[in-house]
């Protein structure tokens, strides 16, 4: 359990809004949210386990989504109820458990392609879409076992954004990603192995937001279509031209979503 609290971004004054980043990234990915939002909003960005300036991924035991949410507890502590929680990818489904275990104090949910993986196994056995993910972990882990440290980078993140993209990636960035990916291991049982079945999160109330990309790959969209299925106050919404790292690639586009849908959904 978290003896302090994460390193945390913080900006802007008005309601509260909790920004839980994606896997092989940190806080930093919401810089532009951010500077979009901190006008009018109170923005709080940690980071999570084995990410930016975030605690070590723990090696004596396994992780689980629910050791991410009571890593986030002190953020969720000061950004008081209700708040507003946004969250991609990784961090989406720590949102996504968050809102379950304590519905109350979420006044709005945004997710972009939360990877829930374990919401696909559980619907149909595999083989199923969330292999691509699957395969692409085990292959990580071989290149990690194998001492190859940017190989594993390059499985995961030209998965994630298409082949090439991790040969396209500056050196300037590379460091940061390669110090991360040694947790895809760690990701991958957090996302397969959370135990939360799909109905729980069809009693959750609270208004949500959830956001995909056209070009991403079936293991992230069938989250997405599972979650369409079941949430009852959703609203959802499809770029074209865009991948999973769409609050990265095309921060604009998806940050002036999530501007529009906060204010529509005024959390006070």
């Amino acid at each position: 359990m978290p003896t302090s609290d994460p390193f945390c971004r913080e900006a802007g004054t008005g309601p509260a809004v909790v920004c839980l980043h994606a896997n092989a990234s940190s806080s930093s990915q919401w810089r532009s949210l951010i500077d979009t939002l901190s006008p009018s909003h109170r923005l709080l960005a940690p980071d999570s386990h084995g990410a930016g300036k975030g605690p070590p991924w723990p090696t004596d035991r396994l992780v689980t989504l629910g050791d991410e949410v009571a890593l986030m507890e002190p953020i969720f502590e000061r950004a008081g109820t209700p708040f507003s929680l946004v969250g991609h990818s990784y961090g989406g489904a720590i949102a996504l458990l968050a809102a379950v275990k304590r519905p109350q104090r979420v006044g709005a949910l945004v997710l972009y392609e939360p990877t829930l993986f374990a919401l696909v196994d559980s619907a149909v056995a595999p083989p199923n879409d969330a292999d691509g993910i699957r395969e692409t972990v085990e292959r990580a882990q071989a290149a990690l076992g194998a001492g190859d440290v940017g190989a594993a980078a390059e499985q995961f993140i030209d998965f994630w954004m298409g082949a090439g993209a991790w040969c396209a990636t500056p050196e300037s960035r590379r460091s940061a990603i390669e110090a991360a990916i040694v947790n895809v291991q760690g990701w991958g049982d957090a996302l397969f192995g959370e135990p939360t079945p799909l109905d729980a999160f069809g009693g959750l109330t609270v208004p949500t937001l959830l956001m995909v990309g056209r070009d991403s790959p079936a293991s992230a969209r069938a989250v997405a279509a599972l979650l369409m299925r079941t949430m009852p106050h959703l609203e959802f919404l499809e770029f074209d031209g865009v991948g999973h790292m769409g609050p990265v690639t095309h921060p604009k586009l998806v940050n002036a979503a999530i501007a529009d849908f906060l204010q529509r959904r005024a959390v006070i």
